[in-house]
């Protein structure tokens, strides 16, 4: 039996459309995570709120890749996970005190208005935040390769970001000219999976 989902194309969906649910329902996905997430102790060591999304999306769906593609980086995940926190913290000890270097023009956090990694991919291709303003609901995305060469700037949700490349063949790192049906895969250790 075929057990393909409709996916409306995003220009059709509502306006008050909640993105994680809609990325649920692309993907299937009806496991949560495990355990509770400290996200008081994260925003506290990066000395910013995150955006709100991409929580739920972590807490939802916990460490793993979208269409084996899109990997977010996580908080107090399994050992073979990519912290958020500690991940941007050692970058940000490694850049210049000012957070210049390769990614230029932009510099990274905690500069004002630097970049903050949430998600990357198998290909060497990052997905950051531009910190810039005081809400991190409405910070745009930055996308670039390991070349910091060309940047591409989506202004929307993380949810919104994830649901556009699962389902958009136009949006430029979609996954959508690949699979007509899209997946979590959930990143496990062999310890976890006996448990």
């Amino acid at each position: 039996m075929d057990e393909r989902r409709f996916t409306p194309r995003p220009e059709v969906l509502p306006q008050d459309t909640n993105w994680v649910d809609q990325v649920i329902d692309v993907t299937g996905w009806t496991r949560g995570r495990s355990g509770d997430i400290d996200w008081a102790a994260a925003e506290t060591r990066l000395g910013t709120p995150l955006p709100a999304e991409y929580k739920e999306l972590v807490a939802r769906f916990g460490y793993g890749a979208f269409d084996d593609h899109l990997c977010l980086m996580t908080v107090d995940g399994p050992p073979e996970s990519i912290d958020i926190v500690e991940f941007n913290e050692f970058w940000s000890r490694s850049s210049a005190p000012d957070g210049e270097g390769p990614w230029e023009p932009y510099r990274l956090y905690p500069a004002p208005g630097g970049l903050l990694q949430w998600a990357s991919t198998e290909r060497r291709i990052a997905f950051y935040w531009l910190t810039e303003g005081a809400d991190p609901d409405l910070w745009p995305i930055l996308v670039t390769d390991d070349a910091y060469a060309q940047w591409h700037r989506f202004d929307g949700s993380t949810a919104q970001f994830v649901h556009r490349m699962l389902t958009d063949p136009r949006h430029p790192y979609s996954t959508a000219v690949h699979f007509d049906s899209h997946s979590f895969t959930p990143y496990t250790s062999p310890t976890t999976e006996e448990e």
